[in-house]
């Protein structure tokens, strides 16, 4: 899994964090909690607030959804 795979990831965040309110959650918790999910495997310096922020209304559609 890669920082692209925006949809896989919020997912996982989701099956992984229930419960946990996703704009609630700071960016750096959210680098944190992606590069720690199982199949990540891309740099973690390729990451930036545009994509975490992609990740974070990914996640909260899953949660809405």
């Amino acid at each position: 899994m890669k920082w692209r795979d925006i949809r896989e990831i919020a997912i996982e965040l989701s099956e992984r964090h229930a419960g946990v309110a996703p704009l609630q959650v700071r960016f750096t918790d959210l680098h944190r909690w992606v590069c720690e999910l199982p199949g990540f495997d891309d740099d973690p310096e390729r990451s930036s607030e545009k994509v975490l922020e992609a990740i974070q209304m990914a996640w909260l559609d899953e949660v809405e959804g």
